[in-house]
Formats: structure tokens, sequence, C-alpha cells
């Protein structure tokens, strides 16, 4: 089956237009609450929110983490790999103060924990591929989900999830902390109040230090592990133990690399600040693997891409080599203080026709200036990542709608696969028409879905 929204491939297939859908999806959230007549059970304020994690790589340990000092309780932890579920289990009794570690369901397969109705919630933070269907499996089995981003592996994904999302009446939050931050927040209401002028270019930044990546030997697969359920979504190949620990990030058939993997947060920031104004008219890439021409890896060490928008244009760019660029330190997301903005890796510039703002993603806070380099304005930031998960919890018991709700994160994540579908095309400029979820170009076409092996296809659901 393949993935595909414009029914290029199966002439019985419609294209979903977005403001038909939009209209529907107001009709079924009824404004800003959600009906809550799927759930297995009714949650009231103060009853316990059992929560299960399904992917237990370092990031679902802190997820989970989070979500159980929220006020929830992590009952089931699901991984194919034993040693990754003793290991979050053995996080969790050290780092989740008033877990019930005695009370935790070890097992290895998702559909344990769909069938589970004992389980409220689910967090998933598989690998990217399977970020989709484990999503909507949940939601059909009447669970509500926090989903890593990037949540989904392209774009017919992430309508078939949003789609599913209202159908089943669930909510569904994606980990983009940054919209359950307060000093982002305050950079909105800042913009809003129309200080810097009309904003006509915006600038988003993820330009990390990296290496080449190199695959090296295949290595000898756990026993009793199924790699043919890791794999998934994507197309069977050989066990490569370097995959399957991380090495994923590097190959188009599990992910979008790390401009998906990081510059998601940025780059829905930035929308969150422009007032989340859709999708894109248009999109162009530049680069390739430059910096490591030559390693193991498909994706691209360096990518300039531009948007067109209505009004305005936006760049990202992405990089994977200069060792003089940092993320904003632990130190400045806890402090009262500020990155030096010129090597700071993943910001943000708003181009306002008055004054220049500068944000930092996850605590890094935002300054608007004006020549030479005087602050007008400022807001110290903080991490956001405690306010996203209590978000998550508050809203399945009362069924308001998420902050990163995932009809607000689809534009976002379109964005980074348009990104991708450029570079793959060719580096060439690519239209694309919102309302039908397609390009202009058949090739590019061809990549908003992908071709799934039938027992793990990602339905559509529209």
């Amino acid at each position: 089956m393949f993935g595909d929204p414009t029914g290029m491939l199966r002439g019985n297939m419609k294209p979903i237009a977005r403001r038909r859908f939009l209209e529907r999806g107001a009709v079924l959230s009824g404004g800003l609450a959600f009906a809550g007549a799927l759930s297995s059970r009714v949650l009231g304020a103060n009853e316990r929110l059992n929560v299960a994690l399904v992917g237990c790589g370092g990031r679902g340990s802190y997820v989970a983490r989070g979500i159980a000092a929220a006020g929830a309780q992590i009952v089931c932890l699901c991984d194919l790999a034993d040693e990754r579920r003793n290991s979050v289990a053995q996080f969790l009794e050290r780092h989740a103060p008033g877990h019930d570690a005695a009370g935790v369901r070890m097992v290895p397969r998702m559909e344990q924990v769909f069938e589970d109705s004992s389980i409220d919630a689910v967090i998933v933070a598989t690998p990217d591929h399977w970020h989709a269907l484990a999503t909507i499996r949940a939601v059909q089995a009447g669970k509500d989900v926090y989903v890593e981003k990037p949540h989904s592996h392209n774009i017919y994904e992430s309508r078939q999830m949003l789609e599913a999302a209202r159908k089943y009446r669930r909510i569904v939050q994606v980990g983009t902390q940054n919209r359950s931050g307060a000093y982002n927040r305050a950079a909105l209401d800042y913009i809003r109040s129309g200080k810097l002028g009309p904003i006509h270019l915006v600038k988003v930044f993820n330009l990390k230090k990296g290496g080449p990546f190199r695959l090296g030997e295949p290595g000898q697969m756990p026993r009793d592990f199924d790699w043919d359920a890791w794999l998934g979504p994507a197309p069977i190949r050989p066990y490569h133990r370097t995959i399957m620990n991380g090495g994923w990030h590097h190959f188009w058939d599990y992910s979008g690399g790390d401009l998906c993997d990081d510059a998601a947060h940025q780059t829905d920031l930035a929308l969150m600040l422009m007032g989340d104004p859709g999708m894109p008219r248009a999109v162009s890439s530049s680069g390739g693997r430059l910096a490591h021409a030559g390693d193991d890896s498909e994706v691209p060490d360096l990518l300039v891409t531009t948007y067109d928008f209505d009004g305005f244009v936006l760049t990202l760019e992405h990089s994977n080599y200069p060792e003089y660029m940092e993320k904003t330190s632990t130190s400045i997301r806890q402090g009262d203080e500020f990155p030096f903005w010129l090597h700071n890796a993943t910001r943000i510039e708003l181009y306002g026709s008055k004054q220049m703002m500068v944000v930092g993603r996850h605590g890094g806070g935002w300054q608007a200036t004006v020549y030479p380099w005087e602050v007008v304005a400022q807001h110290f930031g903080r991490p956001c990542d405690d306010e996203h998960y209590a978000n998550f919890v508050e809203c399945v018991k009362d069924r308001r709608k998420p902050n990163a709700d995932i009809e607000t994160l689809h534009p976002s994540v379109c964005m980074l696969h348009m990104a991708n579908v450029a570079h793959r095309v060719g580096n060439r400029k690519i239209r694309f028409d919102a309302d039908q979820e397609r390009f202009d170009d058949p090739d590019a076409n061809a990549l908003l879905g992908r071709v799934y092996r039938p027992a793990y296809a990602v339905p559509r659901i529209g």
C-alpha cells in the first residue's frame, strides 16, 4: 500500500480539501473541547491517569518521568528490547518520586498496550517511522497520545494522524514543548503589540556540529529480538545494530534526518510566533551531503530551505558540521542570561520593519533590538518541558485542546518534510497546494507518502 494522499497511483483515492477537513474537525471538537465518548473510562479531575510508554529509548524515559511528575502513573513499559524496558524501569524508580515501580507491567508488543482497557493514554517515543502507525492504533483503541516529534515520517502520515485524532475524538499532543513556554507566549504578545512592525522575513537556524557517519559491522541480532517488527512500516533489510541504536536517523526509510528531528522545535516555534499562518505556497532547497560526503548517511549535512508564505518568507538553515555552533546551554536555560546569539545553533530571527527579535528555544529567552544592538525589550527563558507534560495530563482529564495539538502541528511537520522533498527531487523549487495537499511536481508528489508493507500500512482515515 502506498501512503498517497493525492491518489496519483490509485485512481479510487480522492484528495482531502484542507478547508473542508478543518470545518469537519471544528464540528467534531466542539471548539476547544473534545468529546470523551470513546474513552475506556472517564477520569475525574483528581483521578489517577494510567499511562503506557511505547518505545523505551532515552527520550522516552525522560518524557515518562515528566508525565509521572505531572501526576500520572506509568503503568506499562513497552519495547521490543528487554534491556531497554528494564533500563527505563530502573530510571523511573530512581528519578520519578511517587512512581509505583511495583505496579509496572513490562510488555514487548504495543498491541498488548492497546488491548489493555486500564490504560488511558500512551507516550509514543519509538523511532520516527513508527510514530504515525502507533498513534493511529492507540487512538483507535480509545487512548489519548503524547507523541514525540517529528510526529510523522511524511506528509501523508501526518494527515492520517490528524484525521484519526478527530474521528476517534482523542487528545494527541506533540512533543514540541516550546508551545507551553511562558517566555514564548510573551514573545508572541510582544509581536502582536506591533512594536516590531510588519515582519516579512523569518530566519530559522539548526546549525549544529557533527561528524561523518559510519555503519560499521552489522553485529549479532539479540536473542528473541523481532527485527521485522522493529522495521514495521519500513522496507525489509538485514539487521544492523547501528541502525537500531540510533543510526536510523541517517536513512530516509526511518527518518527525515536531524533536520526533522531537531529543527522541528524551531520551525514550529517560528510558525507560532507568526500566528500559525498555515502551509507555505512554495518551497526550495539547496545543499546535500557536503561536509561529510562519501560517508554512510543518506540525509543532508547542509540544507538551506526557503518557504514562500503570503506576506513573508521563511528560511531554514540546517547543518551538521561547524564545531563552533552550540545549542543553548543548561546554565542559560536555567538562569537569567542569554546565549551569544551569533554562535547559538538553534535560534530564530524575526525581522520587523522597526525592530528585530531573536528567540532561543527550550529556555533561551528572547531579545528585541534596534541598531546598533540596543536591546529595547527582553524576556529570560526557562525550559518548557514540565509545563508541556502538565498540559497533556490536564487536557486528557478535561478534554481541552492541548497546546501542541496534532492539528496545530500539521503545518510545521509538513514544512520539514517539504524541505527534504525539495532536496530529493533535485534541489528545485516546487509549489504546494494547501487545499489538496499536493505539489505541482509528480516526482515530489511521489514522496508525499511511502510504500508500506501490508502488515504495517498506515491506513487512510479520511
